[in-house]
């Protein structure tokens, strides 16, 4: 057998090991220093000491969202509908005003001089002054007011019916928000279970009473709960992204705790007997009902202007004949009536028309998706009750039968496989409460977007 024994002497040339020697020698004190300075740390030094460098960091001078309501605040302030409401409501006003006008449109003054000057010369000289009136035609006035009120419901109408949209954004985005983050916060407190689980198995295993398969095993924990854990920290940063797409506030940890449902959870509303009343207080109805009597009320004013508005003319003239004659002053009162064309207003009529039946279709259709959701988010919310009862029940159960096991098997009574399987119930459980809780608050949510209420 040829052996090769091979020395820094046989790496280097000659003419640098002595030159190279004290600084490989440098090099490795310090990092035998470092070795020794920073060991690594097991299980039974800190079980959470793998839990530093996974938790999110935000920056704490935001302030943010803690409640649904807060998120939703926020979020309509950064909505088209919210930053025109009120130059909306200004034109309303606007056209309200211009319908109590007494004119159809603003008066016009005429003025106009006539001479002889550039022909004869004999000092003929009129100068008229004159004022020109429009007139609304007969039932115009009562319509347009009836016009500019419709406009002025419908503008607010499609406000309110913004603001519900705006919300089920809201709603949806910060329940699964809050759903995330107690995954996230489950998943901690398992990992931090099964690095507790595995110290006792690794001082069970120094004592001679477990095998070393059995150590794997419980490592393997370990390495499933990090891995969970990682899951549920993607899940929650994608959840507190699309939160703040819509409030433009990010989430963070200074919020309330996910587990603390009752403190985020908006009151639960009555379900009234007779779902008639949606008509009356539904904002996707009512602004529904205020566009159809937009159309109506356009309708009714396109069939009174057939032509175009008539004009009062009052004018006074003043004038002579020749040079050397007095100067005269008349009076003249007349007025323009406009002929008559229904083409010129046939389309406008078919357009409102056409606007008319839009509404009156879709408010059916909304009518029947308003009931079937309605009746959708009624049996969700008794089930959702249901749900959290027996999620309740069955964490109870889980947490004690947990109690006796960890108890057993350190006194060497249970073996590890029935150790393992009672911990995977018991993190079952707890993750079935806490997604149960969630569920309930966000089917409660659900109700009151179901009857048009905004949250609370």
């Amino acid at each position: 057998m040829l052996r090769v024994s091979l020395t820094m002497e046989n790496l280097m040339p000659r003419r640098i090991t002595k030159n190279w020697l004290p600084c490989i020698l440098l090099v490795l004190a310090t990092s035998s220093a470092w070795s020794q300075q920073a060991p690594p740390r097991s299980f039974e030094e800190s079980p959470k000491a793998a839990l530093a460098l996974t938790t999110p960091s935000f920056p704490e001078s935001v302030s943010l969202p803690t409640t649904l309501k807060q998120a939703f605040d926020a979020a309509w302030l950064r909505q088209p509908e919210a930053q025109s409401k009120e130059a909306r409501q200004q034109a309303a006003s606007a056209r309200r005003l211009a319908a109590d006008s007494w004119t159809a449109e603003p008066a016009a003054l005429a003025l106009s001089t006539k001479s002889d000057r550039l022909n004869n010369n004999q000092g003929s000289r009129e100068n008229e002054a004159g004022l020109a009136i429009p007139l609304w035609l007969p039932g115009e006035r009562a319509r347009s007011g009836s016009l500019a009120d419709a406009e002025m419901r419908a503008a607010a109408s499609r406000v309110m019916a913004a603001q519900l949209r705006t919300a089920a954004s809201v709603r949806e985005a910060y329940w699964l928000w809050q759903r995330t983050r107690i995954e996230q916060d489950l998943a901690r407190e398992r990992l931090i279970n099964a690095q507790q689980f595995a110290a006792d198995v690794v001082r069970r295993v120094k004592a001679g009473d477990l095998a070393r398969a059995d150590q794997h095993q419980a490592d393997g924990a370990v390495a499933t709960a990090e891995a969970g854990l990682a899951e549920a920290i993607s899940a929650l940063a994608g959840a507190s992204h699309q939160l703040r797409a819509l409030s433009g506030i990010p989430p963070g940890p200074n919020a309330l705790s996910a587990l603390d449902t009752e403190a985020v959870a908006e009151p639960a509303p009555e379900v009234p007997a007779d779902f008639a009343a949606l008509d009356t207080g539904h904002p996707a109805v009512v602004e529904l009902l205020d566009r159809a009597n937009v159309a109506r009320r356009t309708i009714e004013l396109a069939g009174v202007q057939t032509r175009a508005n008539p004009e009062l003319t009052l004018a006074t003239t003043r004038g002579r004949g020749v040079s050397g004659e007095p100067y005269q002053q008349t009076i003249t009162l007349g007025i323009r009536i406009p002929f008559g064309a229904d083409s010129r207003n046939r389309a406008k009529q078919a357009t409102a028309q056409a606007d008319g039946i839009e509404a009156e279709a879709q408010l059916g259709l909304e009518r029947g998706r308003l009931l079937s959701e309605l009746d959708a988010a009624r049996v969700r919310l008794e089930s959702a009750r249901t749900q959290v009862n027996a999620a309740n029940k069955r964490s109870q159960l889980a947490r004690e039968s947990r109690s006796f096991f960890q108890k057993s098997f350190r006194m060497g009574e249970t073996d590890l496989p029935t150790r393992l399987r009672v911990e995977l119930e018991a993190s079952d459980a707890e993750r079935q409460v806490g997604r149960s809780r969630i569920d309930l608050a966000a089917a409660v949510s659900a109700l009151r977007q179901a009857l048009g209420l905004l949250p609370e």
